[in-house]
């Protein structure tokens, strides 16, 4: 125990000695109101290397909640108002090198997780000074490689959205129902010559990448035989330029490739923080309550084997922004289905007032729209709707700390029909609705 407490007083000596305020790591988003609107991080840099860094940072969030829910099977049980866990995370940043940092993030608490454990991190390499002076700086000076196991740059939506107490950057309480967030072992390559952006990337497809193998239910080991596990593809082309002083306009088209059976499902279901919103389709079964889940209020597609593609604009102008998604999702569960598809839209538009811009107001709508994937011969399953709309406000109270409030509704067909498949499983989906009112206070440093 001793050694224990010596080892960890050292390192905290060590922390202490090299910390670093967000303005010593080159290459990087800030935590806060300076990080608004920043997408991939850009070429340009005037912090100058020294010697390692270390910026210890942190997210916290908590929410109260006021949110009511139906459906047509009039089972589900009550949800109440009250305060929900916080969520927390910490978060290390390392100047490694000149042009080379790491990112660690820590989820301390979160919805789906209580326990503290790893969420991912990776490697920034914007120069290659490391082999030899000026290495390939023509090169450099336009492009970027990250790698480690983290979440791929597949679309805009995830640089805006809440990554569990990180939520900042996100101007409502919950991201998008579609929710293309996953984190696996990437290499990827960021060129950003002049106003333009070109992303490629690739990952083994493995949320939980281990070597394989089963163990058996009396704790043997048993040998994997051949798996479908393809390499998954990822890509992005775009524009973001400043037009003017008070214009400025982005536009990107990103595609991901999931074209293995047995490791293709993750793009939808990668996030292991949970759902913004709380307790929701929790329901009544003959006495018995069951759980809507931690992940209940998103939608996932369910496809193992997955192509999806995402446009992207966002226009800045003077205190106005718009951001969109145009999305579509299309695979299959098992080979030789009929493929299904989903198609997700999505908008929102925020005003930001105030002597320093600390005030905003928004709204947001967002809907999907689709089938899911069905066996050769069987009838094609009904369609599935889902619409989401967002009303909300915020106060910077500093460029750390931020308070927001939003009024949301959402909302899922009924089942049309009993010759084909039901629309929605569990069943208690069907022509269920949620609304109601969400407080949520953030800091992030």
């Amino acid at each position: 125990m001793k050694s224990i407490k010596k080892t960890l007083f050292i390192a905290l000596l060590v922390l202490l000695g090299y910390s670093a305020n967000s303005q010593d790591i080159q290459y990087f988003r800030q935590a806060g109101f300076d990080g608004l609107n920043v997408f991939e991080t850009k070429k340009s840099n005037d912090v100058e290397f020294k010697k390692l860094k270390i910026k210890v940072g942190g997210d916290f969030a908590i929410q109260f909640q006021g949110l009511d829910h139906s459906n047509d099977m009039n089972n589900l049980t009550a949800i109440g108002s009250n305060v929900n866990l916080p969520t927390a995370n910490l978060n290390f940043d390392v100047q490694l090198a000149d042009g080379v940092r790491m990112h660690l993030r820590t989820y301390l608490s979160s919805k789906h997780h209580n326990e503290t454990w790893v969420k991912g991190g990776y490697i920034q390499i914007d120069k290659l000074n490391f082999i030899k002076e000026d290495f390939w700086k023509g090169m450099m000076d336009i492009a970027t490689i990250r790698v480690g196991v983290d979440q791929l740059n597949y679309g805009d939506a995830h640089f805006r959205r809440s990554d569990n107490a990180m939520a900042i950057y996100n101007p409502f309480v919950g991201n998008y129902l579609m929710d293309s967030f996953t984190v696996e072992p990437f290499i990827e390559f960021v060129f950003q010559p002049k106003d333009f952006i070109l992303v490629a990337g690739i990952s083994n497809g493995l949320l939980n990448p281990t070597v394989d193998k089963v163990v058996t239910p009396w704790g043997q080991s048993t040998i994997v035989g051949e798996k479908d596990l393809k390499a998954t593809f990822y890509g992005k082309l775009g524009i973001d330029k400043q037009i003017s002083e008070s214009l400025r306009v982005r536009f990107t088209g990103s595609f991901i490739n999931e074209p293995g059976f047995g490791n293709g499902n993750h793009l939808y279901n990668g996030d292991r923080a949970g759902s913004r919103y709380y307790n929701l389709f929790n329901y009544n079964n003959n006495g018995n309550l069951v759980e809507g889940g931690d992940f209940a209020g998103r939608f996932n597609p369910g496809f193992n084997k997955n192509f999806s593609y995402q446009f992207n604009p966002f226009i800045k102008y003077n205190n106005f922004e718009l951001f969109g998604i145009y999305e579509v999702s299309k695979g299959s569960k098992a080979e030789g289905n009929n493929e299904g598809k989903f198609t997700q839209f999505g908008t929102e538009v925020i005003y930001r007032f105030g002597t320093n811009n600390q005030f905003y107001l928004g709204g947001r709508f967002n809907s999907v729209k689709g089938n899911r994937d069905y066996a050769s011969g069987a009838n094609q399953p009904n369609t599935q709707k889902i619409n989401r709309t967002n009303f909300g406000a915020g106060w910077f109270m500093t460029k750390n700390i931020l308070m927001k409030f939003e009024m949301m509704n959402q909302s899922y067909n009924s089942d049309m029909g009993a010759w084909s498949p039901n629309a929605w499983t569990p069943a208690v989906l069907s022509g269920a609705d949620v609304s109601g009112y969400v407080l949520e206070a953030v800091i992030s440093f």
